[in-house]
């Protein structure tokens, strides 16, 4: 088979398992209180980032992340003419999780908004929009935090991603690549959740957030899933996390590279 097409493959299937355990968890907590705190929502992200780089390493490199994806390019790791199909196997896997995701969960998210009078496409519906994009300050913490900025999410998701794609560098060094590589990256997603998410949600990764925000859109949730500011969805949840992954990529690219070769 056509290495391109095994690439997209296994980037549609890694991201799709991550949307579908990590969103999946978000939505359980919302709809049925399934869960105690934010560890064990972050626990299920560690379950599903885990097994989406198992399921999807046969395939291609398992970046199933745009920020990972760019920050190996500019680092060297990966090709130019391989990004495309890398990122495009990312956004449609999201996409097309968040659409399973709803097919399974659409009614009893109707029946929630129906009991909590919460009419879809209105702005108080972020509370239902949130369990597919990203928004800050998190909707679930509303009691605790009334707001956040623009710059405050921007820098969670900013410093969040550069710890993450940190670590993956060191990860994937062929003296520390080990069987438990997947694990250890999923622990890190977990981590990371557990400090940021009640900001920013703790997404880390644009097509995490964009594929599931876009169907949300589609969905009924309209401007709903891109709320004020105007665009701030692209600064905090796009560019925030692909800058956040260049930056250590920069760092290794002159430091370090030396050491992976």
């Amino acid at each position: 088979m056509n290495k391109s097409l095994l690439e997209f493959i296994g980037e549609f299937i890694g991201t799709f398992i991550i949307v579908f355990f990590g969103c999946g968890s978000v939505i359980s907590a919302t709809l049925f209180e399934s869960f105690n705190g934010l560890f064990q929502v972050a626990f299920v992200w560690i379950i599903g980032v885990t097994l989406a780089i198992y399921s999807a390493k046969s395939y291609s490199n398992a970046h199933l992340n745009p920020a990972v994806s760019i920050a190996m390019l500019i680092a060297g790791k990966m090709k130019l003419k391989q990004l495309p199909h890398h990122l495009l196997g990312q956004f449609l896997g999201a996409f097309a999780s968040a659409g399973v995701l709803y097919f399974i969960y659409g009614g009893f998210i109707t029946e929630y908004e129906l009991t909590h009078h919460i009419v879809r496409g209105d702005v108080n519906s972020v509370i239902t929009a949130s369990m597919f994009g990203e928004f800050f300050p998190n909707p679930g913490f509303s009691g605790i935090i009334k707001s956040a900025s623009e710059w405050e999410a921007f820098g969670a998701e900013f410093f969040g991603t550069f710890l993450l794609v940190y670590m993956i560098f060191w990860l994937i060094h062929p003296k520390n690549e080990s069987q438990y590589t997947p694990l250890l990256i999923g622990m890190t997603v977990g981590g990371l959740i557990c400090l940021l998410a009640p900001i920013s949600q703790g997404g880390f990764n644009p097509a995490r957030d964009f594929g599931p925000r876009l169907f949300s859109y589609f969905a009924g949730w309209g401007d709903a899933a891109f709320p004020a500011p105007s665009y701030s969805f692209l600064t905090v949840y796009i560019l925030g996390p692909i800058l956040g992954g260049i930056a250590p990529a920069v760092i290794f690219k002159l430091f370090h590279n030396e050491k992976f070769t």
